[in-house]
């Protein structure tokens, strides 16, 4: 049997297991070209996360899918510095999702960037100096996240550094993450 006869075999063929290889081909290719459209549109392989908390209510909610752009892409706008037309998820400034501490195998936090403090300034007015420079976040649920995150447990007493940061939050689909959150 030559090459152009077994592909049309196999494209055409009712026998299971050739069906079902098919099958997994199809998902192997649909998988890769995701990847390779997701790489180049927001360069970043996996650009989706599902939000897990409801910190950022009522512009993302728990169980929304949400694109993020890679760091490496853009440039954070904040909250403080924002032009005004200038919206992010219903808000002024950027939403970005980072590594509380730069640590890696944690949950990654996703709030808005609030403004940038240099290292020697006070984070807040009458607050602690800066250790080092970075962005001041905050969730954007009022009830739950009445103050910035490095005045409570998230990133207590240290700016959101550069470097932390995996990106900006560009799209929502809302609701589609509820299957992920279940399967963790």
């Amino acid at each position: 049997m030559d090459l152009k006869a077994s592909f049309h075999t196999f494209r055409t063929s009712d026998k299971f297991w050739i069906s079902l290889s098919r099958d997994i081909v199809s998902v192997i290719l649909a998988v890769m070209a995701f990847a390779v459209i997701s790489q180049v549109l927001f360069g970043m392989w996996t650009p989706m996360v599902a939000v897990e908390s409801g910190s950022m209510d009522p512009h993302m909610k728990i169980g929304d899918i949400v694109f993020i752009q890679s760091i490496d892409r853009t440039q954070v706008i904040t909250n403080q510095d924002a032009y005004p037309d200038y919206i992010s998820f219903k808000k002024e400034g950027d939403v970005i999702l980072y590594r509380p501490y730069g640590q890696e195998g944690v949950t990654p936090i996703i709030h808005r960037a609030m403004y940038y403090v240099e290292a020697g300034e006070e984070m807040w007015e009458g607050g602690p100096i800066a250790p080092h420079s970075g962005y001041i976040t905050k969730g954007d649920n009022e009830i739950t996240n009445m103050y910035y995150d490095q005045q409570g447990q998230i990133s207590y007493l240290q700016p959101v550094k550069q470097e932390w940061i995996i990106g900006i939050a560009r799209y929502r689909i809302p609701y589609a993450g509820h299957l992920r959150l279940m399967l963790s």
